[in-house]
């Protein structure tokens, strides 16, 4: 089992930055590929971004290319998200993920992840 836990949620203006935090505990977190999704009201949970175990493979959501920028610490067990620009249609719950496929190694959109946390509210004002 792995726990998730996100913070670094809240509320800001379009063109303001966050930087959301998960930490893991459990089991070892640098076996994970680990991923960022988030999920609008009235639509569907996306992939908004996602790490390989050792930090060598990442992948962005083309929405997010350029302005977000995934990273993690295996020391510290925890992944990040840096948030720039940020933009009203980024609003959104967000949540971590760790997932086995592959090995961690995968960063694919369409890999399975098997651990989740119950993610962090991102308000984006315009």
């Amino acid at each position: 089992q792995v726990q998730l836990v996100e913070s670094g949620g809240g509320l800001v203006q379009a063109g303001e930055s966050l930087r959301l935090s998960c930490a893991a505990s459990g089991r070892t977190f640098s076996n994970y590929a680990m991923g960022w999704f988030r999920q609008a009201p009235g639509k569907e949970r996306e992939i908004v971004s996602a790490i390989s175990s050792s930090g060598g493979r990442t992948y962005y959501a083309d929405s997010v290319k350029g302005r977000f920028t995934i990273s993690r610490d295996n020391v510290k067990n925890t992944v990040y998200l840096q948030m720039n620009s940020l933009k009203p249609e980024d609003t959104a719950v967000y949540y971590c993920a760790a997932s086995t496929f592959l090995g961690g190694m995968s960063v694919s959109p369409y890999a399975r992840y098997d651990y989740w946390g119950q993610g962090t509210q991102v308000t984006v004002s315009s």
